[in-house]
């Protein structure tokens, strides 16, 4: 643990709309993700009679989390075009809370572009709580 501290030392003030942005670019991925898992439900499911209830419940909750995931992004994205970019905050903390590294590394290197995560690679850190 404390290794994962060293890894970003210092004071890193950045600008918050920069930071804001970095995390709806993040929240935009995981919806992406999520609904690529909603079609393989449907093929590996089996006998669409059986436990239909459920299995509609259970893609009903699939596309609400993707809903609520890209509005949190709008929200904060909205929001976000309001602060000033003198306004400045310390990552530092935040980030050594991050325990995906590639998710730590989009948000600490200051750049966005595409997916945070390559979606044509083997994903990376996995996490089974």
């Amino acid at each position: 643990m404390q290794s994962e501290r060293r890894e970003h030392p210092g004071n890193m003030d950045e600008a918050l709309p920069d930071v804001m942005m970095r995390v709806v670019s993040e929240l935009h991925d995981v919806a992406y993700l999520i609904e690529r898992i909603e079609p393989m439900l449907g093929e590996i499911a089996g006998d669409p009679q059986v436990n239909a209830p459920h299995r509609i419940q259970v893609l009903q909750g699939i596309d609400l989390a993707v809903q609520k995931t890209r509005g949190l992004a709008e929200f904060i994205d909205t929001i976000t075009a309001a602060l000033p970019e003198s306004w400045l905050v310390d990552i530092s903390t935040a980030l050594n809370l991050v325990k995906l590294a590639d998710m730590q590394k989009s948000l600490a290197n200051g750049l966005r572009h595409g997916h945070s995560q390559p979606l044509t690679e083997a994903a990376g850190d996995f996490e089974a709580f």
